[in-house]
């Protein structure tokens, strides 16, 4: 090895070793500081708080009673503050982290509700983004699509989506298009294979059977809305039905 590339590795080592004892230096100071506090920064969904501050405090302070000002940082226990706020319904995520001046800071993301439950002898509950199940809040309530049936309701007992994950990609295309969004008021599921839609315009229940092959249903109600309703009227139709496939079904 020659001495330009002898100096530039042992360069490199010098720069680590630098690297290395800065981290464990900063590392270090971090652990000898002193606990002074803590604060909260929730992040809030679509401009709601399903959560709030003050009872994100509470559980803390109730859970770790030892969070005490002057408490060595290197005694503050991060993880399990973070698994104890992980276990309330709504909380998604926690991040915690320590500042320059002992301050304690705990970064929230909420769950997103895409679809609520409701029950007619029960409590209602929300399905989020990822197709868990959570409880509704008592303190705020999402406007978001309405689902209702026997398979509804079982969905709740079992806490996700999982046994009809095709299910989330029907909310989605309804709640993530601005017409079907305003059009369908629910979705009534009383089988894997009996969903009907419920519409805000016509009496009728669209009987759509399955949630699989969604967007050529849908393409089909449309044709319905575009093409006969106009022509024979909004109430003209019993029994409208799109489950079969590439057929819609009118009487």
């Amino acid at each position: 090895m020659n001495k330009a590339k002898l100096k530039k590795a042992l360069g490199l080592v010098t720069l680590c070793l630098v690297l290395v004892g800065f981290i464990g230096f900063v590392e270090k100071q971090t652990q000898l500081k002193a606990y002074q506090g803590f604060e909260v920064d929730l992040k809030a969904v679509s401009g709601v708080y399903f959560v709030e501050e003050k009872e994100i405090e509470a559980i803390v302070k109730s859970a770790f009673p030892e969070l005490k000002s002057g408490l060595p940082m290197a005694e503050v226990p991060l993880a399990a503050i973070e698994k104890r706020l992980s276990g309330h319904p709504f909380i998604k995520s926690v991040e915690t982290s320590v500042g320059q001046k002992g301050i304690l800071k705990m970064t929230i993301h909420q769950h997103e509700p895409i679809a609520r439950i409701a029950r007619p002898m029960a409590a209602d509950g929300y399905i989020t983004t990822e197709g868990l199940i959570i409880p509704t809040s008592p303190t705020y309530t999402s406007r978001v699509l309405i689902l209702e049936g026997a398979f509804a309701e079982q969905l709740m007992d079992q806490g996700s989506v999982d046994s009809m994950p095709e299910l989330m990609s029907l909310i989605r295309f309804v709640t993530e298009d601005e017409f079907w969004s305003a059009q369908v008021s629910e979705l009534e599921i009383n089988k894997k294979d009996d969903i009907r839609l419920h519409q805000q315009v016509g009496k009728q229940v669209i009987e759509f059977g399955d949630a699989h092959d969604i967007e050529s249903k849908f393409r089909r109600i449309e044709v319905l809305y575009k093409e006969i309703l106009p022509r024979k009227g909004w109430n003209a139709y019993e029994r409208i039905s799109v489950k079969f496939k590439n057929q819609i079904v009118c009487e």
